[in-house]
């Protein structure tokens, strides 16, 4: 099966060929996605004399993946619209739980991180890890939502909002996920707080999730798997003090503004502009 898939993949005769058909394809955005970083990978071998993992290239995939994702939903209309994003973005009056995972790449390592607060931004507690048994970026992601609801039953939280700029991880967990997902037992242990619980579960951007982006790459620069701040760290205060204050941060993605213009171009003009962005592909690679 392996190999009839792998027969299928580079049926191509030219290179040219074979990116236009995966960029046009059903998975068009993992293939770009894999094609970029397998670029920039090569770039590093040559220029940098550095070399990533198989699981590093992996986890920037998914990662890249995650945000066009997040850029593509967003447009409902051919008119881009300019966004403000806040650590709180649907205005919740309850408990707020931001949650993140972070990477660092030399050695690699992954982490989690989170912060519980009321809605006007006052600290109630926090979370760090580091993901010794997996260095999965998913499965950090899934992490850091799993303990911070934990964490939240812990204080006696009755309501909560909780946000994660992991649009992968949010639909995982919001939508129908196969049994046989490797992560499906975690992915069902949040299933099973969320619905027996006020708690709801819903995507930010990362502009708006700065706190715990900081708690996140706290965590993966530890060798500890879980540590509970009861108070802020002290490098964290400067960004609360900035989403207390109610800070919006501007948000305009400029892979919206091209999927809405390109829809006014003719059939034709679609044609010579993919054309174009295929030779340029090949020139890169």
């Amino acid at each position: 099966m392996a190999k009839n898939w792998f027969c299928t993949f580079f049926s191509s005769s030219s290179s040219r060929d074979w990116i236009k058909e995966g960029a046009s394809g059903s998975r068009s955005t993992v293939f770009l996605a894999g094609l970029w970083w397998t670029w920039r990978h090569r770039n590093l071998i040559c220029l940098g004399n550095e070399t990533w993992s198989i699981t590093c290239l992996n986890m920037n995939i998914i990662k890249s993946v995650d945000d066009i994702s997040s850029f593509l939903q967003s447009v409902s209309s051919t008119n881009p619209h300019p966004r403000l994003v806040r650590w709180n973005n649907s205005s919740h009056v309850c408990t707020i739980l931001n949650v993140d995972d972070s990477c660092i790449r030399d050695p690699i390592r992954s982490g989690f991180g989170g912060i519980l607060r009321n809605h006007s931004s006052t600290h109630l507690s926090s979370f760090s890890g580091f993901t010794n048994s997996s260095k999965d970026i998913l499965f950090a992601k899934l992490k850091a939502i799993y303990q911070g609801l934990n964490l939240a039953i812990s204080l006696g939280v009755e309501e909560l909002a909780c946000y994660s700029d992991s649009l992968l991880a949010v639909n995982l967990i919001n939508g129908d996920t196969s049994q046989f997902h490797i992560y499906a037992v975690l992915i069902q242990n949040i299933k099973d707080i969320l619905g027996s619980r006020n708690f709801s579960l819903q995507h930010s951007l990362r502009e708006g999730n700065q706190c715990a982006d900081f708690m996140a790459k706290l965590g993966a620069s530890t060798d500890v798997e879980l540590t509970i701040h009861s108070s802020p760290p002290e490098d964290l205060l400067p960004l609360l003090r900035t989403d207390k204050l109610g800070a919006s941060f501007f948000f305009f993605s400029v892979a919206v503004f091209s999927f809405s213009l390109f829809t006014f171009v003719t059939k034709k003009k679609k044609d010579e502009l993919r054309d174009h962005s295929i030779n340029f592909v090949i020139i890169i690679c």
